[in-house]
This record gives structure tokens, C-alpha cells and sequence, in this order.
């Protein structure tokens, strides 16, 4: 019986400890070094919001949330985060307004920026290239596609 134990036992152990570093990945390959990248993420439809906050999140970054343009301005300029995943609808200054007013400001004129619409149109794409974005991406999106433009974004950033 005690034979068989140990063989039982060594696959047991090594299974457990090749998943557990794949899952911890992503946060060190950010640019920041130790510290997982902290991501600003603006939408008003809070659904949408918190699935990309939680996907990010659970992806090993660190996350802020903001409901609208406005507040998505004063988090980063007040708390300057790696990057910003922006909506380009929201009330009180929409994506593309927001986008150039982050690079008209020097704290964040280097940021970043992905945005996010539900738009397909090329005008509408070329327009949020112009404001200044550093990639689109359009909704319906799919997680993966979600963290490949994000770690796009980040890597040339």
C-alpha cells in the first residue's frame, strides 16, 4: 500500500502547480514592472462596465471605474493610471471629446487609450484614431478580444 501512495500522490502535486503560474501571468508582463498595470475603464452602461472591469481584473490588473466622461477625466488626471478603455458614448463628454482633452493635458497626454463602441461605421473609427486613440475596439467583443487589444494598447504604449 505504501508504494502505490507516493505514485498516487507526485501527479496529484505537479498538476496544481502548472496551472497556478498561467493564471498569474498576465500581471507581470505589464509594463509597470512588480505592479500589475491599473486600467481606467469609462462606460455609463454599468453592465457593460463591470464585465470589462471584471474581466481585466481577473486577468491581474488593477482597475478604476468611471460612469461618465467627465469623472473618467478627473480619475486620470487625479490617479494616473497605465491605460484607459473608454466608451465612446457617455454623457457629459463622449469618448472621442475625451480622448482629445486626455491628450491636450500634459499629465496624460501619453496615455494609453482604447476605445469602445457598439459603431462599425470607418468614419466613426478613423474618428476615434484622430482624437487620438491608440486602438478601437467594437461591441459585441469577446473576452479575449478584449485582453489581445488591451495588452496591444499597452504594449506600445
Amino acid at each position: 500500500m505504501t508504494q502505490t501512495q507516493p505514485a498516487q500522490t507526485q501527479p496529484a502535486q505537479t498538476q496544481p502547480a502548472q496551472t497556478q503560474p498561467a493564471q498569474t501571468q498576465p500581471a507581470q508582463t505589464q509594463p509597470t514592472g512588480s505592479q500589475p498595470a491599473t486600467i481606467l475603464v469609462a462606460d455609463d452602461e454599468q453592465d457593460i462596465r463591470e464585465l470589462v472591469a471584471y474581466r481585466l481584473s481577473r486577468s491581474g490588473y488593477r482597475i478604476i471605474e468611471a460612469r461618465d466622461g467627465e469623472e473618467a477625466f478627473q480619475l486620470a488626471a487625479d490617479q494616473a493610471p497605465d491605460m484607459a478603455v473608454l466608451d465612446v458614448m457617455m454623457p457629459r463628454l463622449n469618448g472621442f471629446d475625451l480622448t482629445k482633452r486626455l491628450r491636450h493635458t500634459p499629465a496624460t497626454q501619453r496615455l494609453p487609450i482604447l476605445l469602445m463602441s457598439a459603431s462599425v461605421q470607418e468614419a466613426d473609427i478613423s474618428r476615434g484614431f484622430a482624437a487620438g486613440a491608440d486602438g478601437y475596439l467594437t461591441k459585441p467583443f469577446t473576452p479575449d478580444q478584449l485582453l489581445t487589444r488591451v495588452r496591444d494598447v499597452l504594449s506600445r504604449g
